[in-house]
């Protein structure tokens, strides 16, 4: 055996040839893991008008008129409703975009997302 420092060197097999020592590959298998889902929730106030709240469902959450109805309905009733549950960037992103638009309308529509 050729030996360096206390140390066998890379490629000597235990009969001293280099290039002929036996090696092991194994594979990794990576497991690629669901990305986290985040509810987009949309608050209930006493000042955002009600139609507008169902062109907000309408428009950023492609609700038909009938469904964006029922959630604004929900909100109103229930304080607090459910637009939909998306990954983290498409969720902060719909945030972003209601809160934005209830701003330009003088709205103070509240709009915020948690982990499902």
């Amino acid at each position: 055996m050729r030996f360096q420092n206390g140390r066998m060197q890379a490629g000597d097999n235990d009969r001293g040839v280099p290039g002929r020592g036996t090696s092991v590959i194994t594979r990794t298998k990576t497991k690629t893991k669901k990305p986290s889902l985040y509810r987009v929730l949309i608050l209930n106030d006493d000042y955002t008008p009600m139609e507008f709240v169902v062109h907000i469902l309408e428009r950023f959450f492609q609700k038909d008129r009938e469904a964006a109805t029922r959630i604004m309905l929900h909100v109103h009733n229930h304080g607090v409703g459910e637009c939909g549950v998306y990954t983290f960037e498409v969720a902060e992103t719909k945030v972003t975009q209601v809160m934005d638009f209830a701003r330009q309308h003088q709205h103070p529509l509240q709009c915020v997302m948690e982990k499902k």
